[in-house]
């Protein structure tokens, strides 16, 4: 497959989740060349090929697998009877998913979310700073990479993209504003929610959930207190623990 770049292209445009195959080793008797690519988007659309037959529906599974878990898998394959082979060689295989960066939603400018904003630059989150107080964005100073919102809260629902790759941090200037926050993302597709707070915070939320919105889980798929316990109190150190938290996340560690 010789234009696999311009495809890609075409997909990043698209915003389409894909998944890119790559042969990366062959050993021995294979029907797969080195180097061969196939950029997969579901099981019915494919394009290039690795070599056919049923080694490349097994790949073409995988890729979809990779694409809904959005994180880069390699595998190794004996072609023998399993695929229909009887070649006896081995293929090493790399699947990429693309177009799937990580969105995360800081809800709050305040020191804590312009800090986290900052020292998650240079990682694979795309980065939203949101906050509802009127000329606020004037008072901060951000990264250029930071995209600022200053809607209000009557609009996160549409400017947020939940979903898998929907990451929120919650820590707001109005424990109201928190709250009403927290049961959106509760109520939307969300990879991580998190929440600062003291314990009484916590628990004040999870009645107000359970008994006032009919949320049965309550807050416990909410990370309160959120960031990893690694010491320290200032703003700079909370944010360097939440973003550990996060890229811990991220990763599955």
């Amino acid at each position: 497959m010789n234009h696999w770049i311009s495809l890609l292209q075409e997909f990043e445009t698209k915003k389409t989740p894909v998944a890119l195959v790559t042969v990366t080793k062959v050993l021995g008797s294979a029907p797969c060349r080195l180097g061969s690519k196939m950029i997969v988007v579901n099981r019915q659309e494919f394009y290039g090929t690795i070599g056919g037959g049923k080694l490349e529906f097994q790949v073409i599974d995988e890729a979809v697998k990779t694409i809904k878990n959005n994180k880069t898998t390699s595998f190794t394959y004996t072609l023998g009877p399993e695929f229909e082979q009887c070649c006896g060689g081995k293929v090493e295989l790399m699947i990429e998913p693309m177009n799937q960066a990580p969105e995360l939603y800081i809800f709050g400018a305040g020191h804590i979310g312009v800090a986290i904003s900052n020292v998650l630059i240079g990682t694979p989150f795309k980065i939203n700073l949101l906050d509802s107080r009127e000329g606020w964005r004037e008072t901060i100073v951000i990264d250029k990479n930071v995209n600022f919102i200053d809607a209000p809260f009557d609009l996160y629902k549409q400017k947020v993209n939940w979903g898998s790759n929907c990451y929120c941090v919650i820590l707001t200037h109005d424990h109201k504003l928190d709250f009403e926050i927290t049961a959106l993302a509760l109520h939307s597709e969300t990879k991580y929610i998190g929440l600062i707070g003291s314990k009484t915070k916590k628990n004040k939320f999870n009645g107000m959930l359970i008994h006032e919105l009919n949320f049965e889980q309550g807050i416990s798929p909410v990370h309160c207190p959120i960031g990893l316990d690694l010491g320290g109190n200032n703003p700079h150190e909370i944010a360097i623990s939440i973003a550990a938290e996060l890229l811990q996340i991220y990763y599955g560690k």
